[in-house]
């Protein structure tokens, strides 16, 4: 089988999330669940101001477009490009491009696995970034963004914090 690779589709303003149903519904009417793998609308957490209260919202990393993990073949390509709301692929003419590993980094999406000797519950200290020296207990590890949730106490207060693989050691 060919190798999946993460495409950039381009869709109508405000309809990503319809789209992503939409190409989520196709696969599994199709069974296409082998060729396309992940459908994402990539999020990011904004802090606001309204009415003088501070408040975190979900905005859109890049407002018309929808990330697929899919592999590309005339099928799948025919699927995603008929889906309503979709108006291309991102590439020049009519042939996708892939993302490279060098621009799916920074969207949160991880080629390769960091394997870990730590899980829930295991008492972590973190090496390097913003919460380097600081040690908390894992409360929850996602595998997907390779990231573990730690509290740390902040103004006195425990505040559950994202930390990446990479950045911690196990306390063992």
């Amino acid at each position: 089988m060919a190798e999946a690779n993460w495409y950039v589709v381009h869709t109508y303003s405000g309809y990503e999330n319809k789209v992503k149903a939409n190409i989520e519904k196709t696969i599994e009417n199709r069974h296409l669940e082998e060729e396309i793998l992940e459908v994402r609308v990539p999020m990011q957490e904004v802090m606001e101001m309204k009415n003088g209260a501070r408040k975190n919202v979900q905005k859109k990393m890049f407002p018309g477009y929808v990330l697929i993990n899919m592999v590309m073949n005339d099928d799948t390509w025919y699927v995603v490009r008929n889906t309503r709301g979709v108006t291309g692929f991102v590439g020049p003419g009519s042939k996708p491009v892939p993302l490279s590993e060098a621009e799916m980094k920074p969207l949160g999406i991880r080629v390769e696995n960091v394997s870990v000797d730590f899980a829930e519950g295991d008492t972590i200290a973190v090496v390097a970034g913003v919460w380097k020296d600081t040690v908390g207990v894992v409360q929850r590890m996602d595998y997907g963004k390779q990231t573990a949730t730690i509290n740390v106490e902040l103004f006195g207060r425990e505040t559950p914090v994202e930390i990446s693989f990479a950045e911690v050691r196990n306390l063992k």
